[in-house]
């Protein structure tokens, strides 16, 4: 984990034309009904669309975090890279205790403790942080934060994807900006999922919408992506250079 409030070096590169929009972040999780009803409860946010694999939760700041039914998953194991984490959510929050005691009651574990941000751990055992704003309008979505081997590389990828600027690069740390922020931390021994493979599996994936599928393959693939099994008539799976698997969808 790193503060996802610090202040640096921000950056003046130019937002890129990009190839998609980032649709949601999607968690892989054991049991759907008790991972959505967490995060509805913790965020204030509604379910807006659910089946028998899938439930999809829209914060009131407007961003889509979506569970999958992964009934093998393995939990990550924070700090360390046996089974990492892979990726985290980053929330603001204006008062940092009482929050901290609201997502403690409604199951989740705390994992760390600093003096402006709280390391926890959902039902599933996926990693998050509240992070001090005391400006913040209730719990709000910073972004999710993706480990990888290089910040700045990675960074870079997601903004050609997207179209987002990179707003801040220095000392293993990247943020796109942008109304939808991706961060980037730089990891030692980083351990990348090898998705599908069970052994090394994915905790967490990005939903990138498309208004062509074929098109959209074209220009991931120009820019770095791999494409992985998996497709529908509405979405295909390919990985980041750091191995992060990710979907394009209609």
């Amino acid at each position: 984990m790193t503060e996802s409030t610090s202040t640096g070096a921000e950056t003046d590169r130019p937002a890129p034309e990009g190839v998609g929009v980032l649709k949601s972040v999607v968690l892989d999780v054991p049991d759907l009904g008790s991972e959505a009803d967490f995060w509805t409860a913790l965020t204030g946010g509604t379910v807006k669309f659910t089946d028998d694999d899938w439930i999809t939760v829209t914060t009131p700041d407007q961003w889509d975090v979506a569970f999958q039914l992964a009934p093998d998953h393995v939990p990550p194991q924070w700090p360390g890279q046996e089974h990492p984490q892979q990726a985290h959510i980053d929330l603001y929050v204006p008062d940092l205790a009482a929050a901290t005691a609201r997502a403690v009651e409604l199951g989740a574990t705390v994992l760390r403790e600093n003096e402006r941000w709280i390391t926890l751990a959902d039902l599933a055992g996926h990693t998050f942080d509240l992070c001090l704003k005391e400006e913040s309008d209730g719990v709000t979505v910073m972004g999710p934060t993706f480990d990888c081997p290089d910040a700045s590389a990675l960074a870079l990828f997601w903004s050609r994807i997207l179209g987002a600027p990179v707003a801040y690069d220095a000392d293993g740390v990247a943020m796109l900006g942008g109304p939808r922020p991706l961060l980037f931390q730089s990891v030692d021994n980083y351990n990348a999922p090898q998705w599908p493979d069970p052994a090394h599996p994915q905790q967490v994936h990005l939903d990138v919408g498309v208004p062509n599928l074929d098109a959209g393959e074209a220009a991931v693939l120009a820019l770095g992506a791999t494409r992985l099994p998996g497709e529908g008539s509405g979405f295909r799976v390919f990985a980041d250079p750091a191995n992060h698997p990710f979907c394009l969808v209609l």
